[in-house]
């Protein structure tokens, strides 16, 4: 191998950096947790609860080993909402607002990199992308404190409110799930409280449609039928798998009576409403997760996979990879060439990148699945399979495994979650060896399939 090829094998491309980026992020995070000013205890936490929370908290999961609330001090708190914001916006959002503070000159490497990171087609209009997208979340993080905090300013002191409305909405906002309420139980006390549910589940949805369709909705706020085909069919998947969900979670829980049937007619509509938010990658929950019935668990696992949608805080396959790919299933079944949404034809290329991320995720969750089984072997497996799922989905989502895990189970987990928030595509190009570019092709070949 010549210098000019080993320079290249490891040379710093964008998901490279990205990937080594979050790492250094996580590992600061753990090592910050394990401080002794961290815990209420005083003593710190062990470096892998402490690896396992920052992993969580950057990779804006929820999954918890201990409860937020109840272990740490607010100096541990904040280490793990500052976490949750940097991994929520990205690093590299945050290194180019700053920049443009002090009015240093954004490079093209940079703006590749933030290309990567935003999960954008160019690099024309990144930076003003970026910009839009920090005052974006800054706007919308505030809204939800102040409602929140009014909110929360019923049931305890002022001070304790305030920032109990700061915590919840960057936390969720972010769609990372993290709470403070102690005692393991999320939400769970307001699942009848029209404020908590519609704010923090307005703050999800927004958090988890995307930057790239905010900004675009911004950009086109005068005449919206100008907006692009990625955004159109972000919002309309959307608001299918919401509006389906909660009809679901409905149906499937009405006469459940450890969840939805003690509730009045409006508390079962709006815990339904938040269940079918929830999966979609944020984690906070006011329904008991172990109280659901299995076909409402099975529900869940799948919209936990699908996730949020592309260059959002949320993680999964995406919203625009499912409705690719079901949307090539479709054209198939109907005998048709072209897979259209909105008059407009899908290119191949994006099916078969649709088609390599599905298959990509699904063996991950098995592959993950099959070591908990091994490593959590006294657990069901339902609840190994919800726990694969939703670290893979970045959700936080829970059957009560987490706080039991094993070492390697913690492990495991939190390496999920580190590859479900970059994109096992992300992981996989970072790690693999660069390509030489193909000088010939191969004939065409035939078989059968089905």
């Amino acid at each position: 191998m010549t210098d000019r090829n080993r320079r290249k094998r490891f040379a710093l491309t964008p998901p490279k950096i990205l990937v080594l980026g979050f790492a250094a992020i996580i590992l600061a995070g753990a090592f910050l947790l394990c401080l002794p000013e961290a815990t209420r205890s005083g003593q710190g936490m062990s470096f892998l609860n402490a690896f396992f929370t920052s992993t969580s908290a950057t990779c804006v999961t929820g999954l918890i080993v201990v409860d937020t609330g109840d272990t740490f001090t607010v100096f541990g708190q904040m280490v793990i909402l500052s976490l949750i914001q940097i991994g929520g916006l990205g690093f590299m959002t945050f290194s180019t607002f700053f920049a443009l503070i002090v009015g240093r000159r954004i490079s093209f490497r940079e703006r590749l990199l933030l290309q990567e990171a935003l999960n954008n087609s160019s690099t024309q209009g990144i930076v003003k992308m970026a910009k839009t997208i920090v005052l974006f979340t800054f706007v919308s993080e505030l809204l939800g404190s102040i409602l929140l905090s009014f909110r929360f300013a019923m049931d305890m002191p002022v001070k304790k409110a305030i920032y109990f409305g700061i915590f919840h909405s960057v936390s969720n906002f972010n769609n990372a799930g993290f709470d403070i309420m102690g005692g393991f139980k999320s939400l769970t006390d307001y699942k009848e409280d029209p404020v908590i549910t519609l704010t923090i589940g307005i703050l999800i949805i927004l958090g988890g449609i995307g930057f790239i369709v905010v900004s675009d909705l911004i950009e086109h706020r005068k005449k919206l039928k100008n907006i692009s085909l990625h955004t159109k069919v972000v919002l309309s998947t959307t608001a299918i798998l919401l509006v389906a969900g909660t009809v679901l979670v409905f149906l499937l829980e009405m006469h459940n009576s450890k969840t939805l049937q003690p509730l009045s007619p409006s508390g079962k509509l709006l815990a339904s409403f938040y269940q079918a938010v929830t999966p979609r990658t944020a984690g906070s929950n006011t329904l008991n997760i172990p109280d659901l019935a299995h076909p409402t668990l099975l529900l869940t696992i799948i919209l936990m996979f699908i996730g949020a949608s592309p260059g959002s805080t949320g993680g999964g396959i995406k919203t625009t990879t499912f409705v690719t790919l079901f949307g090539a299933a479709w054209s198939q079944i109907k005998g048709k060439e072209d897979v259209v949404f909105f008059k407009q034809r899908i290119i191949p290329t994006m099916i078969y990148k649709a088609l390599t991320v599905i298959l990509s995720a699904l063996i991950l969750v098995i592959v993950v699945t099959m070591l908990l089984s091994i490593t959590e072997q006294e657990n069901n497996f339902l609840k190994i399979l919800f726990e694969a799922v939703s670290a893979f989905g970045t959700v936080g989502l829970s059957m009560g495994l987490t706080p039991d895990l094993s070492p390697f189970g913690k492990i495991i987990i939190a390496l999920t979650m580190f590859i479900g928030r970059l994109g096992p595509l992300t992981v996989a190009i970072a790690l693999a060896k660069q390509n030489e570019k193909e000088l010939y092709r191969y004939p065409k070949g035939k078989y059968l399939i089905g």
